[in-house]
């Protein structure tokens, strides 16, 4: 973990840059640390986003378009560490999607949950992989 999935309406895809989005929301999860430590595993950190062709945002208006993030992570993160991290991510968001903000509709959202071990499965060579470089 963690795995933050981005929602986006479909009417971004040609201006929305959202793999570079996916790039710099990957780099600001592997940077967080607490205590001086990565808070993340880089081999757990997963960015995807998935475009929505069906949807209705407002009154319809073409000109509207939303991202939303749902952020995954295991339990054990403090409050504290999570508000960080949202806060992280949100800035990163709200900065890469600046100039569209201002010339469209636009509504960003993001929301952290915890992912519980239990009921889970996982077959990873990422976490080897990283300890050895």
């Amino acid at each position: 973990m963690p795995h933050l999935t981005l929602e986006y309406s479909g009417n971004l895809k040609a201006t929305g840059e959202l793999s570079a989005l996916c790039a710099k929301l990957a780099s600001c999860l592997v940077a967080q640390q607490a205590d001086g430590k990565p808070v993340y595993p880089i081999g757990g950190v997963r960015v995807r986003a998935i475009a929505v062709d069906e949807y209705c945002i407002a009154d319809g208006a073409a000109d509207a378009a939303f991202v939303h993030a749902t952020l995954k992570i295991g339990s054990g993160r403090s409050e504290a560490v999570r508000q960080i991290t949202g806060n992280a991510l949100f800035d990163t968001m709200k900065t890469h999607f600046a100039a569209l903000y201002d010339s469209m509709g636009l509504a960003l959202s993001l929301e952290i949950a915890k992912f519980s071990e239990a009921g889970t499965w996982k077959h990873n060579n990422l976490h080897a992989r990283y300890r050895r470089s």
